[in-house]
């Protein structure tokens, strides 16, 4: 089997998960505080033995003694990542809910531990406690934040919350130093890696205010997503064109040499 065939397979394997990011982000067009998943990719050059021999006597020859370098190319995934970029702010009304306007996250608390997210769609539970859509406590600086029944509920920019005029609690706000530590787990529920620290950080006020009545919309650009999944598409056909040739190719030469 010739190169082509393994640069080709590697290609298309790589264009694949690209095609599967950019379905998964269509789909969460519609999710509150999603982040979009993008990926990079690079190119692993082959070298041959000549490139690291350099003739150091290139200048008395007129012919050079050792042949040119000559180059592989390929491609392969680099990194994934998470596309922290703040999405747009929706006006909903609604008294709990909640956007983050800047870098941060709010913080909750599941049955399997803490995580952060960007989904600020909340509501009082029926302990009288914040909670999130799947039931999921909302911490404040103190712990679980307790709503007690009243008539108005505001949200100061900073996350400090009243309750007819009296402060009940504040929101745990927290930014993330190295938000490429953080990892999807669901939900729109962000924590850090197996084996890898999350620096968590103050928010900063100037930066980050927290808006009542708003929803963070996801910051997945539809057409933006579907030219990039038309060219996925595209791309991973030119390498199955390229598997099948090259297929094609050894099955001559096999058949050749068998005749002879």
């Amino acid at each position: 089997m010739d190169m082509s065939m393994y640069s080709a397979l590697f290609g298309a394997l790589s264009n694949e998960m690209r095609l599967n990011l950019s379905a998964n982000n269509l789909a969460n067009i519609n999710t509150t505080g999603y982040k979009r998943d993008q990926v990079s990719f690079h190119d692993t050059f082959v070298r041959f033995a000549s490139d690291y021999h350099p003739d150091p006597r290139g200048n008395i020859r007129e012919e050079e003694l050792l042949p040119r370098a000559d180059l592989i190319a390929k491609p392969r995934l680099s990194m994934q990542q998470i596309d922290f970029s703040q999405g747009a702010l929706q006006a909903t009304g609604g008294t709990f809910d909640m956007a983050i306007q800047g870098p941060g996250f709010f913080r909750v608390r599941s049955p399997e531990g803490d995580y952060l997210t960007r989904n600020g769609a909340f509501m009082r539970g029926p302990d009288g406690t914040l909670v999130t859509e799947q039931g999921f406590q909302v911490l404040g600086e103190g712990g679980p934040i307790d709503i007690p029944a009243g008539k108005v509920v505001t949200v100061a920019g900073d996350g400090q919350i009243s309750v007819d005029g009296a402060p009940v609690g504040a929101l745990d706000l927290v930014d993330v130093a190295n938000p490429e530590a953080l990892e999807k787990y669901g939900a729109n529920l962000f924590r850090g890696g197996v084996g890898t620290a999350v620096q968590e950080q103050a928010i900063d006020p100037a930066l980050t205010q927290v808006a009542q009545g708003y929803l963070e919309k996801p910051n997945v650009e539809v057409v933006s997503e579907m030219v990039s999944m038309i060219e996925t598409q595209r791309t991973f056909e030119a390498y199955q064109k390229v598997m099948t040739s090259s297929h094609d190719l050894d099955t001559r030469a096999i058949r050749v040499g068998t005749d002879k």
